[in-house]
């Protein structure tokens, strides 16, 4: 007659080694990845001239007066900054800023206006809690390149007769023997004319004398 075998019990240590075995599992599958990006560390950072608006994309990497101005971060994010000159050549900046700014419920900051002599510089821009050297950007201050002067507006020059301003408008009035023609003539035709009619003169009273038939 066979008799079927009994299952044999597994031992005590065995069964501790597979509940170990099960945890650490369970413990491995709920670590997150580290692959994951810091948090905060989303945004960005802009260089602005005074009258540029905040929130405006563009970067302005040559200034006088300026403002930082950070957009796309986390709500109420506190940040630290600094402002050094970039480089050893005789362009770098000489001047040196640091402070501080905290994202408003949007995730944006701006600073007010900032001042530096001339010269290149770096800003580092980094949020309390994070990992690695911030965001960074280069640019350049410039208050000693002169401003474009306005061009002159033309003065308008006059198309009237006789010349600008105060000279005559028009022709002299119609009408025989007005003072205008009579100013009109020059001193060489008014002796021309006055030559002319004592000449006249002459003639019809030599006329008158002689007898009547002659």
């Amino acid at each position: 007659m066979l008799i079927a075998a009994r299952p044999r019990r597994a031992s005590g240590r065995t069964a501790v080694a597979l509940a170990a075995l099960a945890v650490a599992g369970t413990v491995v599958i709920g670590v997150p990845g580290t692959a994951a990006a810091a948090p905060g560390d989303n945004g960005d950072v802009k260089i602005h001239n005074p009258d540029t608006d905040p929130g405006d994309p563009r970067n302005e990497p040559k200034v006088c007066e300026f403002y930082l101005d950070a957009v796309n971060f986390d709500a109420l994010e506190h940040f630290t900054y600094t402002i050094d000159g970039q480089g050893n050549g005789p362009n770098a900046g000489t001047g040196h800023l640091e402070g501080s700014a905290t994202a408003d419920a949007q995730g944006a900051a701006h600073t007010g206006t900032l001042t530096l002599s001339d010269g290149l510089y770096k800003l580092v821009w980094k949020g309390d809690n994070w990992q690695g050297a911030g965001k960074q950007k280069v640019f350049t201050v410039d208050c000693t390149s002169p401003s474009p002067s306005p061009t002159p507006t033309p003065t308008p020059t006059s198309t009237r007769p006789g010349g600008g301003p105060g000279g005559p408008n028009g022709g002299p009035p119609a009408g025989g023997g007005g003072l205008a023609r009579d100013a009109a003539m020059g001193p060489v035709a008014g002796a021309a004319a006055v030559g002319l009619a004592a000449a006249g003169g002459a003639v019809w009273l030599r006329l008158r004398r002689r007898p009547h038939g002659a």
